[in-house]
């Protein structure tokens, strides 16, 4: 299973950069993480509790971040094992300056295994997306929670953790991607629809139009004649 995209916050990169690298912030942000905490250098352990269609359960997960660029990029990997199954990954995250915003940039690849993967490609992949949309958000809301009296981030402001999003918000964030995906099939299959009928109507005005004028021209060689 392989992610990517990218996201764009209103706030310079000195602001984002630490707060990916808070263990306390990333918990309070992701949907179904019960404990996220730094174990060694780099490397955190965590528990995440989450729901894919008929499967749920817990998950012990550990996070190991190297290659890190401060205050640009790092790559990530995550083992985590538990009842519904395994999930192994590796991923990268990097941020780019855009005036007073910043771009942040990731992809990764996954492994699933377990009862996790007979829930069909589709649902897992939008359950992903549904995760990181939803972790995006919850850190924009970190983001404008530290905003000062001038309406600019300030990184010296911390406020106090939201929890993350609850199950039934994660389902409904499932539910809305779905449902976009799938009106955004209908909406290709309706474009194509058009335009295969376009082009038969191009094809029949076509044949309709060189058989008129065949007609025409043999007209015209019976009167010469």
């Amino acid at each position: 299973m392989k992610i990517n995209g990218t996201h764009t916050f209103a706030a310079p990169t000195e602001v984002i950069w630490p707060m990916l690298l808070d263990p306390h912030i990333l918990a309070s942000v992701m949907p179904g993480c019960e404990k996220l905490e730094q174990v060694a250098e780099n490397e955190y352990q965590g528990i995440l509790k989450i729901k894919v269609g008929p499967v749920q359960g817990n998950f012990n997960g550990n996070v190991v971040l190297s290659d890190i660029q401060s205050p640009e990029s790092y790559a990530i990997a995550v083992d985590g094992k538990g009842a519904p199954g395994f999930v192994k990954g590796n991923g990268r995250l990097r941020l780019e300056s855009d005036g007073n915003n910043t771009i942040l940039h990731y992809e990764g690849d996954a492994q699933v295994g377990g009862r996790l993967a007979s829930v069909g490609q589709r649902l897992l992949d939008t359950s992903a997306k549904a995760i990181i949309r939803q972790s995006l958000e919850g850190l924009e809301a970190q983001i404008a929670a530290r905003a000062n009296g001038n309406g600019q981030a300030g990184a010296d402001t911390a406020p106090a953790p939201t929890p993350p999003p609850s199950q039934t918000e994660f389902a409904l964030g499932v539910a809305r991607h779905m449902a976009e995906e799938v009106f955004a099939t209908e909406a290709q299959a309706d474009l194509i629809r058009k335009a295969l009928i376009a082009a038969g109507t191009l094809f029949t005005l076509y044949i309709l139009l060189d058989w008129f004028a065949g007609r025409v021209a043999g007209k015209v060689v019976k009167k010469m004649k």
